[in-house]
């Protein structure tokens, strides 16, 4: 009988995308019910404030209650940024709704007091270098990481103004890495170039095609940074905006049917046995696991 495969530690890379980043909900859920440790997170945008939130509290349901729970008018203030004209008013807001929401959650803690050893990617506006955040408050480094260009204003951290990190690192497969994950799950969420036109700039305006057009050159600049993981996950998500928070169900349900679709292979690469199982639970597997 060969030996056992040593277990490896498990580093999860989550990228940014706006709504399309629920989709990391699933990935974790389906992760934790095959009973798959995660050891470190890296996230950038709405990785990291997925992420940040997950290493902190291991709370995943509350999570993604707190997501099913938007409604379109939660989303008003986001939408009405994305109409308003740059004379009428400023094209900067220091708030976001999604983050409000979650700041009751994880109010005051930092993130090297995170249960899982979290980092959060952002990108320094004056000089375009990468910024790993390691400590501080955990909501100043989401916040930071989700600074989209555009819409929100940059955020002063150590004496630097930091924006969106999926500028410089759209799915840190190398960050957490380097933290010490010796099997590096990447999870990609970004859109490839949309199709413009004159039509399309008329319709949406130029501010919503701006925030469409950096999750495509997030997306040219990820395929050079995924190679660092061991796998990458790409949930089906292109579709939608990434104000589509209301939409969030089949987000989430993307993300994890992708995940589950590979965890035998996660298994087998990241050397966990798998968990004991009943034969109804037996039958299951065998029905459903099509990586078998």
């Amino acid at each position: 009988m060969a030996p056992r495969q040593k277990k490896k530690t498990i580093g999860l890379a989550l990228g940014g995308g706006g709504a399309r980043g629920l989709a990391h909900i699933g990935v974790i859920k389906a992760l934790r019910d095959a009973e798959i440790q995660i050891d470190y997170i890296a996230g950038t945008s709405m990785g990291a404030l997925i992420g940040g939130f997950y290493a902190a509290t291991k709370d995943i349901d509350t999570l993604e209650k707190l997501f099913l729970s938007v409604k379109e008018k939660d989303m008003l203030p986001v939408r009405k940024l994305l109409r308003a004209h740059k004379k009428a008013e400023s094209p900067f807001r220091d708030t976001r709704p999604v983050i409000e929401m979650l700041k009751s959650h994880i109010k005051g803690i930092s993130i090297e007091k995170c249960t899982i050893p979290f980092s959060a990617i952002a990108t320094d506006v004056k000089n375009g270098e990468t910024v790993i955040l390691k400590k501080g408050l955990l909501t100043t480094a989401i916040q930071a990481s989700a600074a989209l260009p555009i819409l929100f204003a940059p955020v002063p951290v150590g004496g630097r103004l930091l924006a969106d990190g999926g500028l410089v690192d759209p799915v840190p497969a190398d960050v957490v890495r380097d933290m010490g994950a010796e099997f590096v799950i990447a999870v990609d969420v970004s859109k490839e170039w949309p199709d413009i036109s004159e039509e399309t700039i008329s319709i949406h305006g130029i501010k919503s095609l701006i925030a469409d057009v950096l999750p495509a050159l997030e997306f040219q600049i990820a395929r050079h940074v995924l190679e660092k993981a061991d796998i990458v996950l790409h949930p089906p998500v292109a579709k939608y905006h990434w104000a589509d928070f209301p939409e969030a169900e089949d987000l989430i349900q993307l993300g994890t049917a992708e995940a589950a679709y590979y965890v035998t292979q996660i298994r087998n690469g990241a050397g966990y046995p798998k968990p004991v199982r009943t034969p109804l639970q037996k039958i299951t597997d065998f029905l459903f696991d099509a990586n078998r």
